[in-house]
């Protein structure tokens, strides 16, 4: 009697054993995603009446179990289930690309810095509607790289019919540039998220005193780099500068238009133009090998198009002197240079 129990017993657990592997066994993904905002919510079901059972934040992995209409069912890293809105998530062949833009912009030169002077949108590629990486926050500091510009989205416009001739209409272009953004609750992690944001939602960082002398040579920076560096009468230690700049609003076919070199005057005690050129169609980036000791040579290179090809221009600086190094049999064209 007491085997038969026993026997009976062991068979209950067998098949309690079976249902609970069956029930509750891990259920295999439909695909790999990631979170897609600042922080998301995983709620217990998707009915009206429900309950948060985990939060989980930007970047994080997820395995997609389930959908139901606009909402997917995931599993966390840590085995956490729960629902959540579809438009919350990155597939994983978006996080991939968004990972190798990231690894594209570490291998580029840094042609200015930056942050964002509102709640701005990272894209995976410079347009309006391209995909969204994530928000980033006003104020969230940013490395510049490339610039781009892109023609401006209209509106479609009801024609009126008249007897005049039809007039092309000049398209508006608006800058974009790729940045890297350095998100602080990522930089915990020492992640940073790359991707394109319009140009006039970024305000430059431009050391001073560049914003007052640019500003009245009638000049927007638009990258800027330290060429070397001087020791002053008091021990004080002065960049000298290589400014790149433009005039006029967004939209140019050029990233560049004129240079300018700022060193430090010791007899008057503050920066003085050293090196002034203009009539050029610059195109970033800039090469550059900086001094390294106080006073020490230095050397830039770029593009220039402004003959409707590329001219590799060089330039070497030695103390205050900056000469254009041209190459052999290249003709050379006119440049307002020197001090002002």
């Amino acid at each position: 009697m007491i085997r038969k129990l026993l026997i009976g017993f062991a068979l209950v657990l067998i098949i309690a054993f079976a249902a609970y592997r069956h029930f509750h066994h891990a259920k295999p993904p439909l695909e790999t995603a990631y979170i897609g905002s600042r922080q998301v919510t995983l709620w217990s079901t998707t009915a009206q009446v429900r309950e948060p059972v985990a939060t989980v934040a930007f970047g994080d992995r997820v395995d997609v179990l389930d959908r139901f209409e606009d909402d997917v069912k995931v599993r966390t890293t840590a085995g956490t289930v729960g629902w959540t809105d579809q438009d919350q998530l990155l597939s994983a062949e978006f996080w991939r690309e968004a990972q190798d833009l990231e690894g594209e912009t570490a291998r580029m030169p840094i042609q200015a810095r930056g942050h964002t002077r509102v709640l701005t949108n990272l894209h995976i590629e410079p347009a309006r509607d391209a995909a969204r990486i994530r928000q980033l926050d006003k104020n969230v500091p940013v490395d510049l790289f490339e610039r781009r510009t892109v023609a401006v989205p209209t509106a479609s416009t009801t024609k009126i019919a008249d007897t005049s001739e039809n007039t092309p209409v000049e398209t508006k272009k608006e800058d974009w540039w790729l940045v890297r953004a350095h998100v602080q609750s990522l930089s915990k992690e020492g992640l940073t998220l790359s991707g394109w944001v319009l140009g006039r939602f970024v305000d430059l960082d431009v050391p001073e005193p560049l914003p007052d002398y640019a500003s009245s040579a009638g000049m927007r920076i638009v990258a800027w780099y330290e060429l070397n560096h001087v020791i002053d009468d008091s021990g004080t230690t002065r960049p000298q500068y290589l400014v790149l700049g433009t005039r006029g609003g967004e939209g140019q076919p050029c990233d560049f238009t004129l240079i300018r070199v700022f060193t430090w005057g010791k007899q008057r005690d503050r920066y003085e133009t050293a090196f002034v050129e203009s009539d050029l169609c610059g195109k970033l980036p800039l090469n550059l090998t900086a001094g390294k000791a106080a006073g020490g040579d230095a050397a830039f290179s770029f593009e220039d198009w402004s003959a409707g090809a590329a001219d590799v221009r060089s330039y070497h600086m030695h103390q205050t002197i900056v000469r254009l190094e041209r190459a052999e049999g290249s003709q050379p064209k006119k440049r307002k240079h020197g001090r002002g």
